[in-house]
Protein backbone atom coordinates (compact mmCIF):
# COMPACT_ATOMS: atom_id res chain seq x y z
CA UNK A 1 0.00 0.00 0.00
CA UNK A 2 2.88 2.57 0.68
CA UNK A 3 3.97 1.72 -2.52
CA UNK A 4 1.07 2.37 -4.05
CA UNK A 5 0.96 5.68 -2.48
CA UNK A 6 4.70 6.53 -2.94
CA UNK A 7 4.23 6.25 -7.15
CA UNK A 8 0.87 8.20 -6.42
CA UNK A 9 2.61 10.99 -4.93
CA UNK A 10 5.47 11.37 -7.14
CA UNK A 11 3.05 10.72 -10.24
CA UNK A 12 0.75 14.00 -9.05
CA UNK A 13 4.35 15.56 -8.50
CA UNK A 14 4.61 15.86 -12.05
CA UNK A 15 7.22 13.79 -14.88
CA UNK A 16 9.87 16.30 -14.93
CA UNK A 17 10.50 15.42 -11.61
CA UNK A 18 9.34 11.82 -10.96
CA UNK A 19 12.92 10.33 -11.71
CA UNK A 20 14.67 12.84 -9.90
CA UNK A 21 12.25 11.73 -6.67
CA UNK A 22 13.09 8.37 -7.69
CA UNK A 23 16.17 8.73 -7.56
CA UNK A 24 16.57 11.03 -4.82
CA UNK A 25 14.64 8.68 -2.44
CA UNK A 26 17.97 7.31 -2.01
CA UNK A 27 19.46 9.83 -0.38
CA UNK A 28 16.54 10.51 2.06
CA UNK A 29 17.30 10.15 5.95
CA UNK A 30 13.89 9.38 8.01
CA UNK A 31 13.45 11.30 10.44
CA UNK A 32 10.45 11.65 12.69
CA UNK A 33 11.22 15.20 13.44
CA UNK A 34 12.27 16.48 10.17
CA UNK A 35 10.63 16.29 6.84
CA UNK A 36 13.53 17.23 4.29
CA UNK A 37 16.58 15.42 6.10
CA UNK A 38 18.96 14.50 2.94
CA UNK A 39 22.33 13.51 1.75
CA UNK A 40 24.04 15.65 -0.67
CA UNK A 41 26.06 12.79 -2.11
CA UNK A 42 25.52 10.29 -5.01
CA UNK A 43 25.81 13.21 -7.78
CA UNK A 44 28.07 12.23 -10.85
CA UNK A 45 30.24 15.10 -11.89
CA UNK A 46 30.82 16.30 -15.32
CA UNK A 47 34.02 14.30 -15.41
CA UNK A 48 32.63 11.19 -14.27
CA UNK A 49 33.03 10.97 -10.15
CA UNK A 50 30.72 10.85 -7.85
CA UNK A 51 29.85 13.32 -4.70
CA UNK A 52 30.31 10.90 -1.40
CA UNK A 53 27.23 9.93 0.35
CA UNK A 54 27.30 9.95 4.12
CA UNK A 55 29.61 13.31 4.33
CA UNK A 56 27.00 15.89 3.89
CA UNK A 57 23.62 16.62 4.48
CA UNK A 58 21.11 19.21 4.22
CA UNK A 59 17.79 19.21 6.16
CA UNK A 60 14.69 21.50 6.99
CA UNK A 61 14.08 22.59 10.91
CA UNK A 62 15.65 20.12 13.61
CA UNK A 63 14.30 21.12 16.73
CA UNK A 64 11.83 18.48 16.84
CA UNK A 65 13.75 15.55 15.99
CA UNK A 66 12.97 12.58 18.61
CA UNK A 67 15.34 10.36 20.86
CA UNK A 68 15.23 8.22 17.75
CA UNK A 69 16.51 10.96 15.70
CA UNK A 70 18.89 11.86 17.69
CA UNK A 71 20.77 8.30 17.28
CA UNK A 72 19.85 8.25 13.91
CA UNK A 73 21.86 11.56 13.58
CA UNK A 74 24.98 10.06 15.89
CA UNK A 75 25.21 6.82 13.72
CA UNK A 76 25.31 9.18 10.54
CA UNK A 77 28.41 10.77 12.24
CA UNK A 78 27.24 14.59 12.05
CA UNK A 79 29.77 16.50 14.06
CA UNK A 80 29.19 20.45 13.17
CA UNK A 81 26.01 21.83 12.10
CA UNK A 82 25.56 25.06 10.35
CA UNK A 83 22.26 27.13 10.70
CA UNK A 84 21.09 29.73 8.04
CA UNK A 85 18.51 31.01 10.16
CA UNK A 86 18.03 34.45 11.98
CA UNK A 87 18.97 34.82 15.42
CA UNK A 88 15.72 35.19 16.62
CA UNK A 89 14.60 32.65 14.30
CA UNK A 90 16.63 30.52 15.93
CA UNK A 91 16.38 31.36 19.11
CA UNK A 92 12.29 30.02 19.03
CA UNK A 93 13.31 26.90 17.60
CA UNK A 94 16.21 25.84 18.86
CA UNK A 95 18.07 22.86 17.20
CA UNK A 96 18.02 19.54 19.18
CA UNK A 97 21.55 18.26 18.82
CA UNK A 98 23.15 15.59 20.24
CA UNK A 99 25.77 15.90 22.94
CA UNK A 100 29.12 18.02 22.11
CA UNK A 101 27.95 18.60 18.20
CA UNK A 102 29.42 21.69 17.03
CA UNK A 103 27.06 24.33 15.71
CA UNK A 104 27.67 27.36 13.92
CA UNK A 105 24.97 30.28 13.52
CA UNK A 106 25.00 31.93 10.39
CA UNK A 107 22.39 34.41 10.03
CA UNK A 108 23.44 37.11 6.97
CA UNK A 109 20.21 38.13 5.17
CA UNK A 110 17.81 36.34 7.72
CA UNK A 111 17.69 38.78 11.03
CA UNK A 112 14.73 40.53 9.41
CA UNK A 113 12.74 37.85 7.81
CA UNK A 114 9.36 38.89 6.83
CA UNK A 115 6.27 38.56 9.14
CA UNK A 116 2.96 37.00 8.29
CA UNK A 117 1.72 40.12 7.27
CA UNK A 118 4.77 40.79 5.37
CA UNK A 119 4.18 38.07 3.28
CA UNK A 120 0.91 38.05 2.48
CA UNK A 121 1.63 41.29 0.40
CA UNK A 122 5.04 40.15 -0.51
CA UNK A 123 3.17 37.32 -2.49
CA UNK A 124 1.33 39.51 -4.79
CA UNK A 125 4.32 40.48 -6.20
CA UNK A 126 5.48 37.18 -8.07
CA UNK A 127 8.75 37.98 -8.28
CA UNK A 128 9.83 38.32 -5.01
CA UNK A 129 11.54 35.44 -4.59
CA UNK A 130 13.01 35.60 -7.85
CA UNK A 131 14.66 38.90 -6.13
CA UNK A 132 15.53 37.04 -3.24
CA UNK A 133 17.60 34.84 -4.94
CA UNK A 134 19.31 37.48 -7.06
CA UNK A 135 19.70 40.93 -6.78
CA UNK A 136 18.10 41.16 -3.80
CA UNK A 137 19.59 38.39 -1.92
CA UNK A 138 23.44 38.71 -3.02
CA UNK A 139 24.87 40.98 -0.82
CA UNK A 140 24.31 38.33 1.96
CA UNK A 141 25.45 35.22 0.12
CA UNK A 142 29.01 35.57 0.98
CA UNK A 143 28.94 36.07 4.46
CA UNK A 144 26.14 33.38 4.95
CA UNK A 145 28.30 30.44 3.38
CA UNK A 146 31.35 31.41 4.08
CA UNK A 147 31.61 29.31 7.62
CA UNK A 148 30.01 26.64 5.79
CA UNK A 149 32.84 26.07 3.39
CA UNK A 150 35.66 26.40 5.73
CA UNK A 151 33.79 24.13 7.65
CA UNK A 152 33.86 21.40 4.84
CA UNK A 153 37.53 22.12 4.18
CA UNK A 154 38.65 20.73 7.84
CA UNK A 155 36.40 18.37 8.48
CA UNK A 156 38.11 15.25 9.08
CA UNK A 157 37.58 12.27 7.06
CA UNK A 158 35.36 10.56 9.53
CA UNK A 159 33.34 13.42 10.38
CA UNK A 160 30.22 14.56 8.88
CA UNK A 161 28.31 17.87 8.64
CA UNK A 162 24.44 18.92 8.20
CA UNK A 163 23.28 22.53 6.89
CA UNK A 164 19.81 24.02 7.49
CA UNK A 165 17.30 26.49 7.55
CA UNK A 166 14.13 26.26 8.61
CA UNK A 167 12.35 24.94 5.40
CA UNK A 168 15.32 23.72 4.32
CA UNK A 169 14.74 24.92 1.10
CA UNK A 170 15.96 28.62 0.09
CA UNK A 171 19.15 29.01 1.82
CA UNK A 172 19.47 25.53 2.23
CA UNK A 173 19.07 24.87 -1.35
CA UNK A 174 21.47 27.79 -2.41
CA UNK A 175 23.96 25.92 -0.25
CA UNK A 176 23.18 22.73 -1.27
CA UNK A 177 23.76 24.22 -4.94
CA UNK A 178 27.13 25.95 -4.83
CA UNK A 179 28.37 22.99 -2.99
CA UNK A 180 27.11 20.89 -5.84
CA UNK A 181 28.68 23.39 -8.42
CA UNK A 182 32.01 23.80 -6.81
CA UNK A 183 32.11 20.01 -7.25
CA UNK A 184 31.35 19.78 -11.20
CA UNK A 185 27.59 18.60 -10.61
CA UNK A 186 26.17 19.29 -13.97
CA UNK A 187 23.42 22.01 -13.65
CA UNK A 188 20.60 19.50 -14.64
CA UNK A 189 20.78 17.73 -11.54
CA UNK A 190 21.58 20.47 -9.25
CA UNK A 191 18.07 21.92 -10.39
CA UNK A 192 16.20 18.72 -9.79
CA UNK A 193 18.07 18.55 -6.43
CA UNK A 194 17.04 21.64 -5.48
CA UNK A 195 13.37 21.42 -6.78
CA UNK A 196 12.93 18.21 -4.96
CA UNK A 197 12.10 19.78 -1.43
CA UNK A 198 8.58 20.79 -3.29
CA UNK A 199 8.13 17.51 -2.75
CA UNK A 200 9.13 16.25 0.57
CA UNK A 201 7.66 19.34 2.30
CA UNK A 202 4.43 18.87 1.23
CA UNK A 203 4.42 16.13 3.61
CA UNK A 204 4.76 18.70 6.52
CA UNK A 205 1.85 19.70 8.63
CA UNK A 206 3.94 23.38 9.41
CA UNK A 207 3.42 24.42 5.65
CA UNK A 208 -0.25 23.18 5.08
CA UNK A 209 -0.86 25.21 8.21
CA UNK A 210 1.71 28.49 6.71
CA UNK A 211 -0.29 28.03 3.49
CA UNK A 212 -4.02 28.23 5.14
CA UNK A 213 -2.92 31.31 7.62
CA UNK A 214 -1.65 33.27 4.72
CA UNK A 215 -4.44 32.52 2.60
CA UNK A 216 -7.00 34.53 5.21
CA UNK A 217 -4.44 37.05 5.61
CA UNK A 218 -3.83 37.70 1.76
CA UNK A 219 -7.12 36.56 0.31
CA UNK A 220 -5.08 34.33 -2.19
CA UNK A 221 -6.60 30.58 -2.28
CA UNK A 222 -3.92 28.27 -0.83
CA UNK A 223 -3.36 26.92 -4.32
CA UNK A 224 -2.41 30.31 -5.81
CA UNK A 225 0.04 30.21 -2.74
CA UNK A 226 1.42 27.01 -2.80
CA UNK A 227 2.03 28.02 -6.64
CA UNK A 228 3.62 31.51 -5.72
CA UNK A 229 6.01 29.57 -3.23
CA UNK A 230 6.94 26.67 -5.34
CA UNK A 231 10.14 26.03 -5.84
CA UNK A 232 11.24 26.63 -9.55
CA UNK A 233 14.54 25.45 -11.50
CA UNK A 234 14.45 29.31 -12.51
CA UNK A 235 15.08 30.61 -9.34
CA UNK A 236 18.40 28.76 -8.71
CA UNK A 237 19.34 29.64 -12.32
CA UNK A 238 18.83 33.40 -11.05
CA UNK A 239 21.19 32.43 -8.11
CA UNK A 240 23.72 31.93 -10.34
CA UNK A 241 23.37 34.25 -13.04
CA UNK A 242 23.45 36.82 -10.21
CA UNK A 243 26.85 35.52 -9.02
CA UNK A 244 28.18 35.22 -12.32
CA UNK A 245 26.73 38.91 -13.38
CA UNK A 246 29.06 40.45 -10.10
CA UNK A 247 31.69 38.25 -9.69
CA UNK A 248 32.11 37.11 -13.87
CA UNK A 249 31.85 32.99 -12.24
CA UNK A 250 31.07 31.01 -9.54
CA UNK A 251 34.86 30.43 -8.86
CA UNK A 252 35.52 34.53 -8.54
CA UNK A 253 32.44 34.83 -6.13
CA UNK A 254 34.43 31.36 -3.97
CA UNK A 255 37.77 33.62 -4.15
CA UNK A 256 36.42 37.25 -3.25
CA UNK A 257 33.51 36.48 -1.09
CA UNK A 258 35.16 33.08 0.96
CA UNK A 259 39.05 33.21 0.25
CA UNK A 260 38.54 29.77 -1.47
CA UNK A 261 40.60 29.81 -4.42
CA UNK A 262 41.54 26.95 -6.91
CA UNK A 263 43.49 25.30 -4.20
CA UNK A 264 40.93 24.90 -1.76
CA UNK A 265 38.64 24.00 -4.10
CA UNK A 266 41.21 20.99 -5.51
CA UNK A 267 41.14 20.14 -1.52
CA UNK A 268 36.80 20.14 -1.31
CA UNK A 269 36.85 17.60 -4.50
CA UNK A 270 39.57 15.53 -2.98
CA UNK A 271 37.69 15.42 0.26
CA UNK A 272 34.18 15.06 -0.86
CA UNK A 273 34.54 13.27 -4.59
CA UNK A 274 35.23 10.04 -5.64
Amino acid sequence: MKKIVLALAIAAFGATANAQIKDSLRRVVKMEGAYNFRDTGGYKTTDGKEVALGKVFRSDAIDKLTDKDLKTFKAKKIVTVVDFRGVKEAKKAQDRLPENTSYILCPAGSNNLPTAQDMAKLLKDKNFLFDMYGDGGIPYFGERYRSLFVQLLTLKPDEALLFHCTGGRDRTGMASALFLKVLGVPQDMIENDYVASNFYLAKNPTMKTMYSGLSKMSGMTETEIKQQMELRPELIRNFFAAINKKYGSVENFFQVEMGIGPREITVLKEKYLK
